[in-house]
C-alpha cells in the first residue's frame, strides 16, 4: 500500500492506493489499482465538491488527464469535521505509474472556489517497488 495527503484551505485529502491482482492480467499488460480516499474538512466553513481533475503518469511516461463532475457520481457537502470516503480504481499498462490531481472545492457561504490538492501517489504491482 503507498499513500498521500494533502491539506488545503482546511481540506485535507489522504490516499491510499493498493495493487488489485484479481482484476490485473499482466500477460496482457494490464495493471489494475484502486485507490481509497477520505477528504475531511478541517476548516470552519461548510465545502462541496464540485470536479475533480487526475493526472495519471504510467511507467514510460505517458499520462492521461481525466476530468469530471464530483467523484464516484457524488458531490458531497462537508460541514467543519466531517469527512467523505470513497473508492475507486485505475488500469495501466505498466506495473508502475501515479496519480495526482485536485478538487474543485465551493466554499458555501461566499460561493468562492478553490482547488484542493491530491498529493502524488504511487501505483505499484507490490513486487515491482520496495
Amino acid at each position: 500500500m503507498f499513500t498521500s495527503e494533502a491539506c488545503t484551505r482546511g481540506v485535507r485529502v489522504h490516499v491510499e492506493s493498493n495493487y488489485s491482482a484479481e482484476r490485473s492480467d499482466p500477460e496482457r499488460g494490464q495493471w489494475f489499482f484502486t485507490y481509497h480516499i477520505t477528504i475531511t474538512n478541517e476548516g470552519p466553513q461548510t465545502v462541496q465538491l464540485l470536479m475533480r481533475h487526475w493526472t495519471i503518469t504510467d511507467a514510460n511516461g505517458k499520462t492521461e488527464q481525466i476530468t469530471g463532475p464530483g467523484v464516484i457520481g457524488e458531490q458531497p457537502v462537508l460541514r467543519p469535521g466531517e469527512s467523505f470516503e470513497y473508492t475507486s480504481g485505475c488500469p495501466l499498462r505498466t506495473p508502475v505509474g501515479s496519480m495526482q490531481g485536485r478538487y474543485l472545492m465551493l466554499r458555501r457561504d461566499t460561493e468562492q472556489t478553490f482547488e484542493a490538492d491530491i498529493a502524488p501517489f504511487t501505483l505499484a504491482e507490490r513486487y515491482t517497488v520496495n
